[in-house]
């Protein structure tokens, strides 16, 4: 029976590596749960978590990322106190950091449908509904996974990147949307290799710091609503208890 239950989790500000580490904790135990279900009569339903972080400076690297899109070296990163990691989600280089909403949802998609290109097109459209609020028009852009504005112009801006990983119709990443991001630390990648594009902001566009908690209270709200989620279920976590029980 399908489960579209969703649990939530605020880590707040947390250290990438760990946030890394807790996502594939629950992906490796919601896989497990799958296994034995095949195993047994008794069939037990699988959870759907979405956690929000912030993380403090980092870039990712994607799978299939260029190296050559960091355009620090290992000094220099130190210098700057940007933290560097080659990660398992598609795409290529991305920064994290204050200012910026990042979401992972880790469902089990067999819950909901088996297609991965649709699983992004809908994270897509809950990042292009939530800025439709702030009266921005996200668009896509074809090829380049994401939500960007004025698409097919020559001022055409990326404000949410995505890049994600699945394992047995289990998902974990997610997306990253700019916020109030400084974006001079996009000024030291080639942001997701493409370099004739630039990257934005709801502060840059909207010209005014814009309240986080209410961009994530959006963010949940459509994200229930397009995933036909049928109930939330919110827990409290520490910063410091990422551990699967």
């Amino acid at each position: 029976m399908a489960n579209k239950t969703l649990i939530t989790k605020d880590l707040e500000l947390a250290d990438y590596k760990k946030v890394w580490d807790y996502q594939t904790q629950l992906l490796e135990k919601t896989i497990s749960l799958k296994r034995e279900n095949r195993a047994t009569q008794e069939k037990k339903t699988t959870p759907n978590y979405f956690l929000f972080v912030t993380h403090p400076h980092v870039y990712t690297l994607g799978k299939s990322g260029d190296l050559n899109n960091l355009l620090l070296n290992k000094k220099q990163l130190e210098q700057k106190r940007i933290s560097f990691y080659k990660i398992n989600r598609g795409g290529d280089i991305t920064y994290h950091g204050p200012g910026q909403i990042v979401g992972y949802p880790i469902l089990d998609l067999e819950n909901f449908f088996t297609d991965i290109h649709k699983y992004l097109r809908f994270l897509e459209e809950v990042i292009i509904k939530t800025i439709a609020e702030y009266g921005l028009k996200g668009e896509r852009s074809k090829g380049e996974t994401g939500v960007w504005l004025d698409v097919e112009t020559p001022f055409a801006r990326k404000i949410c990147a995505m890049g994600i990983r699945s394992s047995r119709w289990v998902t974990m990443h997610g997306f990253a949307l700019n916020v109030n991001t400084n974006l001079g630390y996009f000024d030291h990648i080639i942001p997701c290799g493409i370099q004739d594009k630039s990257v934005t902001s709801l502060e840059a566009e909207l010209g005014q710091k814009v309240d986080e908690e209410e961009v994530k209270k959006k963010i949940l709200n459509h994200f229930v609503n397009q995933f036909e989620i049928t109930d939330v279920i919110i827990q409290n976590q520490t910063k410091l208890d990422l551990e699967v029980t």
